[in-house]
């Protein structure tokens, strides 16, 4: 007679072992028709997994979390049913969950066609409006490898082959269809209601290049119809606000195959890039960081000591000289211990704050390249603070004040935070854990911030907490962090003498407010659509002429402007004002200075936003006065 204890502490008892859906079939009919699984003593099972024992149960519908996850990868094998029921000769390999959607790769004899997709997303229709009901098995992983072996899933038999032969393996029936899977599905496929094919790409066996080339089907999917509207208007919008399309557009920067990852700054962009970089050596310098430079090229031993070398391997971009192995720099941490190393220091010196607009490369896979968004060569706002245990916590906590200053200047007001906890396989024995997690903590806390929780995702080296941004389109970018090391120091032989007059080792914390100030422009075009604040635009004004009578004029208002540090774009081409106005708009100038007879013969400039408003008419000095307000104000 189990007894079900549901999560307001209410019991349920029954007389006989009891599946999910019949415990909420009693609850009510409503709730039943809405049960896509259960979570059974914080596990997640399927709507008719049999409980037979007292068990802690949670209904999971489509409103929760793990429900729309669900959701999700049923939908993916649907995807692969409505396939191989179109294309039986098409091998199904793997289909997982993504962000926003799922998707499924196969190996087919043809490329899928948009039409293909047409057809699938169709005849995945047709196979959810059957209702038909999804069961799960159990079987031996050998009878499970010649079960697909026989059914010609060549793929999906290698995969259950690298399984230990002592797993027995669960498999999920739909019709005749039968795929290898963890679980949990939804109870039937009538629940898969609001779903998308999104397009056709390439994707290698076991993502190795050396491997032969599937072709990865994606899509997504929703609780309802509402959900997936708004998503695909997201979309849209992330494609209008494509940092690559725009960059190309207001000639920022660019890049090309013969340096795959690697930025070619433009000079607008340049001045977006040097705008961002010395605003943030402004705010080190104030906030008592010194700058540091390192070298680019370093010797591998470095990186075998720093554990580097085995932790990166093939991201690491190698050079050869002279019977050495060399490692172009990946990060800057292990050459600021060195720094730190130079002199004996006392804990009197401490905390020393180490930052460096380092340039570093990593040898991403080629087909993660995107933009600004993931490059090969980047360059972090990094630094690194040497500090004793007692001060971790008042250090995070001026960073974090620090970080949140400099977020709102950017125009990020949606901060999500995560604190990272020991990982299983970790250095450093509990006691020191205990009182570096509890620091964060107790950082996070005296700041009233709302923060989640990430058990054993911290550093093999210590915990860590994570700040990510939300942008005007909702999606979120992880980009600050603060990570504290106790490993690194003492592997790279870092000590101060401490009040005992003994010898110690220090605190290491790593902290980055941007990430890569590649990766944070790429995210501020795309947040502010080309439109960048007036104090970040490559040009903030642009002096434009109605007839050659103002040529002089103009050059004189553009000269004094670029005297008081503001940077303007002077326009006497002979062409109509209609025309310049479009133009220099098109190229998100913040301002326009129209200037006619009228402004010539008064001295003032006829003052024009970006947006097409007529802001009225002023002198050259009321002018540059409120640029030098909004520019301060970081409007």
């Amino acid at each position: 007679m189990p007894v079900v204890t549901l999560p307001d502490d209410t019991q349920r008892s029954f007389d006989q072992a009891v599946t999910v859906m019949q415990v909420a079939a009693s609850i009510g009919a409503g709730l039943a028709r809405a049960t896509l699984a259960g979570r059974v003593d914080g596990k997640l099972v399927d709507a008719s997994t049999l409980m037979e024992q007292d068990v802690r149960l949670e209904i999971v519908t489509a409103k929760d979390a793990d429900g729309l996850e669900i959701i999700r990868h049923s939908t993916a094998h649907l995807l692969a049913q409505a396939v191989k029921s179109l294309f039986p000769a098409a091998q199904v390999t793997i289909g997982p969950v993504i962000e926003d959607g799922f998707f499924y790769d196969f190996a087919f004899e043809r490329p899928f066609t948009p039409e293909d997709l047409a057809a699938i997303e169709k005849k995945m229709q047709e196979l959810a409006a059957q209702s038909l009901t999804i069961q799960r098995s159990v079987m031996p992983r050998d009878a499970a490898v010649d079960f697909f072996s026989k059914l010609g899933e060549a793929y999906k038999a290698e995969i259950i082959e690298s399984i230990p032969s002592n797993e027995p393996l669960s498999l999920y029936s739909q019709g005749e269809f039968t795929d290898l899977c963890r679980g949990p599905h939804v109870p039937d496929t009538g629940k898969l209601k609001v779903f998308k094919l999104m397009k056709v790409a390439g994707a290698y066996w076991r993502g190795d290049s050396r491997n032969e080339m599937l072709q990865r089907i994606y899509g997504t999917a929703w609780a309802d119809k509402k959900d997936l509207d708004a998503h695909l208007h997201r979309l849209e919008e992330a494609e209008k606000r494509d940092h690559r399309k725009i960059g190309k557009a207001l000639d920022l920067f660019h890049a090309q195959e013969e340096a795959p990852g690697m930025v070619f700054w433009h000079d607008k962009g340049w001045r977006i890039y040097q705008e961002v970089e010395q605003y943030i050596r402004h705010k080190l310098r104030a906030n008592g960081y010194g700058e540091v430079r390192t070298p680019q090229v370093v010797d591998r031993s470095l990186w075998e000591k720093s554990g580097h070398w085995d932790k990166f391997g093939d991201m690491i971009f190698v050079t050869h000289s002279e019977e050495r192995d060399y490692a172009i720099k990946p990060m800057n941490c292990p050459c600021h211990v060195q720094i730190f190393n130079q002199g004996l220091k006392s804990y009197r010196e401490l905390p020393i704050r180490m930052a460096e607009f380092g340039s570093c490369h990593r040898n991403e896979p080629s087909g993660t390249l995107h933009g600004l968004m993931r490059v090969r060569n980047f360059v972090q706002d990094d630094a690194h603070i040497f500090c004793t245990e007692e001060q971790i916590q008042p250090e995070v906590s001026a960073f974090i004040d620090l970080l949140f200053e400099v977020y709102r200047d950017f125009g990020f007001t949606e901060v999500l935070v995560k604190l990272s906890t020991r990982p299983a396989n970790r250095v450093g024995d509990d006691a020191v854990w205990d009182k570096a997690e509890h620091a964060l903590e107790l950082a996070l806390n005296n700041k009233g911030l709302d923060w989640q929780l990430q058990p054993g995702e911290g550093a093999f080296y210590g915990p860590k907490i994570e700040f990510s941004l939300k942008d005007c389109l909702g999606r979120v970018w992880q980009c600050g962090t603060i990570q504290v090391d106790f490993s690194m120091p003492g592997r790279l032989g870092a000590s101060y003498v401490g009040e005992d007059s003994a010898r110690h080792t220090p605190v290491m914390l790593h902290r980055a407010i941007l990430g890569s100030l590649e990766r944070f422009i790429g995210i501020l075009i795309e947040h502010h659509a080309g439109n960048l604040p007036l104090w970040l635009a490559p040009v903030q004004i642009a002096v434009v002429n109605i007839t050659d009578r103002q040529a002089e004029y103009a050059a004189q208002v553009a000269k004094t402007l670029e005297k008081q540090g503001l940077r303007v774009n002077l326009d006497l081409r002979n062409e109509k004002i209609g025309f310049k106005i479009r133009e220099h708009s098109m190229q998100r100038v913040p301002y326009l200075l129209i200037l006619g007879d009228r402004e010539l013969e008064n001295g003032t400039v006829a003052v024009r936003s970006q947006q097409g408003a007529d802001l009225g008419s002023c002198s050259v000095s009321e002018f540059a006065t409120r640029m030098a307000r909004d520019i301060q104000a970081k409007h």
